[in-house]
């Protein structure tokens, strides 16, 4: 039994433009093409097809995805694994939620709110690829080693320390504060003494990140909305980058 690339492409939410383009890419070979030119996918396309969808929405590029593809040929091994992720990421979801709610109450109630409750379920390892694919995998490696050799209590402390850099780069960023200003600039010499703190990432062993990587980690702040939403959005993000890139002239 096979499907034409129409029902394919309802089904799985996507256009047949988008898997005609996974085959000119060899991702996603069509079984056959019938009299009328039209791809059809069996089942085996099919399974091929959920492993693209899965590892895209893991943020990975197309070449990634054909990278892992074709060190990983076991289809059914791969979407066991996978499922086994997806298990672990609904549970952290769910803390994740349990979590806010909790927040939400205690601040509604006028309750002092309790560090050590609030953030259970916030893990760092979901930018492993990301992190990978731009600065290599051995540092993500190294900064999750770290991380994992940390207790609890300095884990806490940490995102504290973190948490309060981001308030405090929104606060001076929602008074207009110049990105070369000294108070600006104070901030960017923070940003970068706690980057250079995290093993793993360029430049560390000096203590300091690199030039490059700060600048690149500050555009990343803006384009992506993920990391904007830590210091107030876009705007805020985008201060920080322009602080950020005036520091970075102090970097070797």
């Amino acid at each position: 039994m096979d499907w034409s690339i129409q029902e394919i492409a309802k089904l799985a939410g996507t256009t047949s433009r988008t898997l005609r383009h996974y085959g000119d890419v060899g991702l996603l070979e069509a079984t056959r093409i019938g009299g009328n030119g039209y791809r059809y996918y069996d089942e085996l396309a099919l399974i091929r097809l959920q492993r693209i969808l899965l590892l895209r929405d893991l943020g990975l590029g197309l070449p990634a995805i054909g990278e892992v593809l074709e060190n990983e040929r076991d289809s059914g091994r791969a979407l066991l694994n996978h499922l086994t992720w997806l298990r672990q990421e609904r549970e952290r979801l769910a803390r994740q939620i349990a979590t806010v709610e909790d927040t939400i109450l205690t601040m509604e109630g006028g309750e002092q709110l309790m560090a050590e409750n609030m953030f259970d379920g916030f893990d760092h390892t979901r930018y492993e690829e990301e992190v990978a694919s731009r600065w290599g995998r051995d540092a993500y490696a190294t900064g999750d080693a770290w991380w994992r050799s940390m207790t609890a209590a300095e884990k806490k402390e940490w995102q504290q320390r973190q948490a309060a850099l981001a308030a405090d780069w929104a606060a001076a960023a929602s008074r207009g504060v110049a990105a070369d200003s000294d108070e600006a600039q104070e901030l960017a010499r923070r940003q970068a003494e706690w980057l250079g703190s995290i093993p793993g990432t360029p430049g560390s062993a000096q203590g300091r990140p690199t030039r490059e990587y700060f600048v690149g980690l500050g555009e990343l702040y803006v384009a992506d909305e993920r990391f904007a939403a830590n210091y107030g959005g876009v705007t805020g993000a985008t201060f920080v980058r322009d602080a950020m890139r005036v520091y970075a002239e102090q970097l070797g």
